[in-house]
């Protein structure tokens, strides 16, 4: 899942507000996976319940706009070209924004069998038969746990953490969801997402649940722990990471100090702001 990372490029990025979703953001590959593993699944059964003769033929590749950034799809193919996959159509190029909203929340931990299984009815919408639903969810489930519960590293020098929240349908019905994640650099330079877990609100007893996640999946260590103003996350953090140094979220302090300007003060206001924090010590930035 991850990538090759240059990690003053991605520390502007974060500084200038680049969330985890939205264009090119770092949460697309589990899209991707998810997706591709769905329609995996989906042509399995088309190829069980086919009456003539047919089997899989590679896959062929084509750009997805999602709003968590582009992708590349591969698409599996079937030899006799009958297979019409649902989630992602022959000719569409667009994910729907509520589908990826529940493939980012079937990723996250404390979701049941019954659960991922309503999340993938709702996503397709009944337009298949229960056992293909039962196999697209047999399919995906191993993927998500296998994810989730992956050994983790003992040291990562920066760990960013924020919580994302979504309006997701559930029974007909829109319920608010807030999905934590923890976003680290690694030490051969790389971004990992090490995890993804879904709660009502945001709180830092919550959090303390995440963290301790962490440390069962072998993460021993913090140096930077970078993070909002959340009333009580760093005494959470240091209580499992007690020699972890916190710091606040560049970009979360711009918006709180921001909110105090008039809206056509804000271009000079960032100008200024911006030799503050990028000052190389408090004596710079106080000059």
């Amino acid at each position: 899942m991850s990538q090759e990372f240059d990690f003053e490029k991605a520390l502007k990025l974060l500084q200038n507000g680049q969330p985890l979703t939205g264009k090119d953001g770092i949460l697309t590959p589990l899209i991707k996976q998810l997706t591709e593993a769905a329609l995996s699944a989906e042509l399995d059964s088309h190829l069980a319940n086919d009456i003539t003769p047919n089997r899989r033929n590679g896959k062929s590749s084509k750009t997805i706009k999602s709003s968590s950034g582009s992708f590349e799809l591969d698409a599996p193919r079937d030899r006799n070209g009958s297979f019409e996959p649902q989630l992602i159509k022959k000719n569409q190029t667009t994910l729907n924004d509520e589908i990826e909203q529940k493939i980012l929340s079937m990723y996250a931990l404390g979701m049941s069998y019954k659960d991922i299984s309503q999340h993938i009815e709702e996503i397709y919408a009944f337009r298949l038969s229960p056992a293909t639903l039962t196999a697209i969810t047999d399919k995906i489930i191993p993927e998500l746990r296998l994810w989730q519960q992956r050994p983790l590293e003992s040291l990562y020098p920066f760990v960013w953490m924020d919580a994302i929240h979504y309006k997701v349908k559930e029974d007909g019905v829109y319920h608010s969801k807030a999905v934590y994640t923890v976003l680290a650099l690694n030490l051969a330079g790389k971004k990992e997402v090490l995890g993804l877990y879904l709660s009502e609100n945001e709180g830092a007893h919550f959090w303390l649940s995440v963290l301790t996640d962490l440390q069962n999946r072998g993460l021993n260590d913090i140096l930077i722990a970078c993070v909002d103003g959340l009333v009580g996350f760093p005494e959470a953090i240091n209580t499992i990471y007690p020699q972890t140094e916190v710091q606040l979220c560049v970009i979360h302090q711009i918006r709180h100090s921001i909110k105090y300007v008039a809206s056509k003060h804000h271009k000079a206001f960032m100008s200024d702001l911006k030799l503050v924090y990028k000052a190389v010590s408090r004596e710079a930035a106080i000059d």
